[in-house]
């Protein structure tokens, strides 16, 4: 799904927020190279997913996609994140640039968002302005990496705890930290229970050096900076 040298260039952005979209469509059509761009608008995982759908049928890509990370899900399709959407852009359109643009900041969402996406850009919301914004976006059109001074800290933070986390081991904490059973996480991520309870009992281990409660768990990993 290869575009020809004179095709319009495709830009996806993915915000349940109206006023950033606009914000960033606006900032981005006043950059000369996108003056012929189109632009495709989703505030959720469901309308992420049918935009990203529509391409592929039509034989058409996405060159550039701006990803919120908090949206709306789609559980239909098993979307329940910006990092979902990233991931099914990342196996549908490989050569597409992935910008995250999130509140999001905590060292263990970084470390997550690396492995699962490994985007082109990451950018907390609260580093960008109008005045940087296309400064980013011209320095990613050329290939460049581009992390905010914000998440560049969050891996400080991780490297310097030495902990290693997988894909895996991140969306566990996260969903034990938003109320999710154990035995409902198998509902989010493809494996099965036996392994997600060893998976928790290392994270345990890891952190609080015991077998202590789910509350326990997720004060200490609050007070060292992972969620």
């Amino acid at each position: 799904m290869n575009k020809s040298n004179d095709s319009k260039r495709t830009i996806l952005i993915v915000d349940d927020h109206p006023i950033n979209v606009d914000g960033y469509h606006t900032l981005l059509s006043n950059i000369e190279s996108n003056k012929d761009a189109e632009y495709l608008f989703a505030f959720d995982c469901e309308q992420a997913y049918n935009s990203i759908n529509k391409s592929q049928l039509l034989n058409s890509t996405i060159d550039f996609a701006f990803i919120d990370i908090s949206l709306p899900a789609y559980d239909a399709k098993k979307l329940f994140s910006g990092d979902d959407i990233g991931i099914l852009i990342r196996k549908t359109f490989p050569q597409c640039k992935i910008i995250i643009i999130s509140m999001h900041k905590e060292p263990l969402w970084v470390n997550q968002i690396f492995k699962s996406i490994n985007p082109e850009g990451f950018i907390a919301k609260s580093d960008i302005n109008y005045k940087c914004f296309p400064e980013i976006f011209l320095s990613i059109e050329k290939n460049e990496k581009y992390l905010s001074q914000s998440i560049k800290e969050s891996q400080k933070i991780l490297f310097q705890k030495n902990i290693s986390w997988d894909d895996n081991d991140s969306k566990i904490l996260q969903l034990i930290a938003q109320g999710v059973k154990t035995k409902k996480i198998p509902d989010y991520i493809p494996l099965c229970l036996s392994a997600i309870e060893k998976r928790k009992a290392n994270i345990k281990k890891q952190l609080i050096l015991n077998t202590g409660s789910d509350k326990e768990l997720i004060d200490v990993a609050k007070k060292l900076g992972f969620l």
